[in-house]
């Protein structure tokens, strides 16, 4: 995106956004051991070192995702991305990571998704329906690259940070993406409906949030307590 004091525009906004969807994802994958510690590569980004998977399946999968959400943030379309983990044995939801994408949209809708054949990854979600966000738009306040990065650079710390509050992980676990989509966003025909995979009596921590001037993002973490836990 151009040097760390460029004044962001729409597009360059979409990237970054999307940037940053990339590697929370990758660092909630490594940080909670969905794959296994040998598979990523150390890379510098945000002023941090991070963590991005080098597993050929999982790349190409999550550049697919990654493509049609700059499809849908440049038209305005992206509510929400969640990743869910889920326990292969149990088949429960054990956490929930949830950013929130501000945006102008007014629209609502229904739920779905797109399969994936990487045995880690059960599907690809996406919903259609009601922003929970501030609606951006009505008077915007240029940032620059840098100013935005270290908002996400904080936002990356919290994740790497979550193993000493969230409960261990006691079983295998997959994981899945769910896009939350306003009702009028152009849906590819392999994104297929599914369930919100909601956590019933569960405790949430909320993370920081960046903004871009175009895209706000609020981050937060909702998980299945231990002793709640069928082991």
């Amino acid at each position: 995106m151009g040097g760390n004091d460029t004044v962001i525009t729409l597009k360059g906004s979409v990237e970054i956004v999307t940037e940053f969807f990339f590697t929370a994802i990758n660092s909630i994958l490594y940080q909670r051991g969905i794959y296994q510690p040998e598979t990523f590569k150390r890379e510098a980004k945000y002023g941090l070192t991070v963590l991005t998977t080098t597993d050929e399946g999982l790349l190409s999968y999550l550049g697919q995702v990654m493509t049609q959400m700059e499809s849908w943030l440049t038209y305005g379309d992206v509510q929400r991305l969640v990743v869910v983990v889920s326990g292969i044995d149990s088949g429960e939801t054990l956490e929930r990571w949830q950013f929130n994408v501000s945006i102008e949209d007014d629209g609502c809708g229904a739920l779905i998704s797109v399969n994936d054949e990487n045995q880690n990854i059960s599907s690809n979600v996406m919903k259609l329906g009601h922003s929970s966000g501030d609606k951006l738009g009505k008077k915007r306040q240029s940032k620059t690259v840098k100013e935005v990065h270290d908002e996400i650079q904080a936002i990356i710390r919290q994740i790497t940070a979550s193993v000493t509050f969230l409960p261990l992980l006691n079983e295998p676990c997959y994981f899945d993406l769910l896009i939350y989509t306003s009702k009028n966003a152009v849906v590819p025909q392999k994104w297929l409906d599914s369930d919100p995979r909601y956590i019933m009596n569960s405790q949430e921590v909320k993370l920081r949030s960046f903004t871009t001037s175009f895209h706000q993002v609020d981050s937060m973490v909702t998980y299945k307590e231990a002793d709640e836990w069928e082991l």
